[in-house]
């Protein structure tokens, strides 16, 4: 097998990972082009796209690094698995192979929890976050309310391998972090809580993801919530009542066709003034609810 010729220009590289990405079916190309390029190299996208206006080149060494970058990514595997990080709000989380890689529409999810922890009466309110994964919507609490305690559970043992890097890194001294099952966490804190939120895998069982790199690559504990994708949803309905104060809100992502489904099932539990929100696509995304 013969080495790749090094590019003779950081644009040309730049193109060539373009239409490497764009043939694999990647949704887009260009960006996914231009942070690889800056991951290999140590800058932004605005450094790349200022690079390729000047000319610079690219040394033989970084172009090969590249085309390894290009030619995993044009398998499919996430951008952030390659760069080792995922953005969530100011967030830099550190992500790979077994844990959930935080998406867009979950920072709608957590702006939901910060809102109503802001809201709170307590002058320190506490929040838990029921199957953190990477901990995005926990640390994103705990770094935008610093007033409040923050609880995150996860159970997965190769999640909780990034989650405790992530919490280590941001050093939110009002962030605890427990390896326990979201159905039996923390009854210490049984009636006190302001915020209940939660990701929860959603996806029906028989359903097949859309995007390879959901279908392949992210963990099925966190996709798959049976039969009709709500069985964890149903034991959050429980644990929420337990955790939560009365007036407190529980906040729960789901799939776009689930906000009804959803809200039967916490109003069937006493929850009241169920409501679905749209994510920024103006998707039905998350779902919230009070406690009476």
């Amino acid at each position: 097998m013969t080495s790749p010729t090094p590019a003779a220009s950081l644009a040309e590289a730049l193109r060539r990972a373009v239409d490497t990405l764009a043939a694999a079916g990647v949704p887009d190309p260009a960006v996914d082009a231009e942070l690889l390029v800056g991951f290999v190299l140590g800058t932004g996208r605005g450094g790349v796209q200022a690079a390729a206006i000047r000319g610079d080149a690219l040394s033989a060494e970084d172009a090969e690094r590249l085309d390894g970058l290009v030619a995993r990514r044009a398998t499919r595997e996430p951008l952030q698995h390659l760069t080792g990080t995922a953005p969530f709000r100011h967030l830099e989380l550190r992500v790979g192979p077994g844990v959930f890689v935080p998406r867009p529409e979950t920072e709608t999810v957590a702006q939901l929890a910060i809102d109503a922890l802001r809201a709170a009466a307590s002058p320190s309110p506490v929040a838990v976050d029921l199957g953190t994964g990477s901990g995005a919507i926990a640390l994103a609490m705990a770094t935008e309310v610093p007033h409040a305690e923050v609880y995150a559970a996860e159970n997965s043992v190769d999640a909780f391998v990034w989650t405790k890097e992530n919490f280590a890194q941001v050093g939110a001294a009002n962030a605890h972090l427990a390896f326990i099952d979201l159905a039996h966490a923390f009854p210490e804190l049984d009636g006190t809580v302001s915020v209940v939120a939660s990701n929860p895998p959603y996806v029906p069982d028989a359903a097949i993801p859309r995007d390879p790199e959901v279908r392949f690559f992210d963990p099925p504990a966190a996709l798959y919530g049976g039969e009709d994708g709500l069985d964890v949803v149903r034991v959050l309905s429980g644990v929420g009542l337990r955790l939560a104060h009365p007036g407190g809100m529980i906040v729960i992502e789901h799939g776009e066709w689930q906000g009804e489904a959803i809200r039967g099932i916490l109003e069937a539990d006493g929850w009241r003034a169920t409501a679905t929100h749209s994510d920024l696509t103006m998707r039905d995304r998350a779902t919230t609810a009070l406690r009476p």
